[in-house]
């Protein structure tokens, strides 16, 4: 009750997220070159990507940091039934307006694990596996500063590799995908 709670808030706070870092005149290309304001000749980072861990949209930055299978019963997945690819990561905001961590993965990743030949088998969130964040993880993030914390998905196999999907936004184009092998 308690994860469909979070997960519940979450997505209907990440609404309110859902244009960040989307721009429908530039739907042709993930990466957008730098521009220059006239009024303060300040140069304004405009590249999105997902690569190498780190997803970049113009309103928020998020760096993966670990990932690791925890089996039912292990540490950070002591009340599950399933095992989980837990997931740590930083997120960054980067404009003026306040994010927080959980809004801000669910408004850029998308999870799945491509086990099913007939349909897309996006994986379901567990529980936190990580204490440490379970004060903080709603917590809003001031422009230019940056937070961590930690998301679960339960596993439907333990050999099928789990795939991140990062998007510009709920709906937006997508910015790249990344597969994490199960380590055990």
């Amino acid at each position: 009750m308690n994860k469909k709670l979070i997960f519940s808030a979450a997505l209907v706070l990440s609404l309110g997220l859902a244009g960040c870092g989307a721009d429908s005149s530039n739907e042709d290309k993930p990466k957008e070159e730098t521009k220059t304001t006239a009024s303060t000749d300040k140069t304004v980072d405009k590249e999105v990507y997902f690569k190498d861990n780190e997803a970049k949209l113009e309103s928020l930055k998020i760096k993966i940091t670990e990932t690791k299978v925890i089996k039912p019963g292990e540490k950070g997945n002591e009340h599950g039934d399933k095992p989980v690819f837990a997931i740590w990561y930083e997120t960054t905001n980067l404009i003026d307006e306040g994010i927080d961590p959980m809004d801000a993965w669910f408004v850029v990743f998308s999870v799945i694990q491509d086990n099913n030949p007939n349909a897309i088998n996006k994986l379901e969130v567990g529980l936190l596996p990580d204490s440490r964040f379970r004060d903080t993880q709603l917590e809003k993030i001031k422009k230019d500063g940056t937070v961590e914390n930690a998301i679960a998905y339960e596993l439907d196999d333990l050999e099928t590799p789990v795939t991140l999907i990062a998007n510009q936004g709920l709906g937006g184009k997508e910015l790249g995908k990344q597969d994490y092998q199960i380590k055990q």
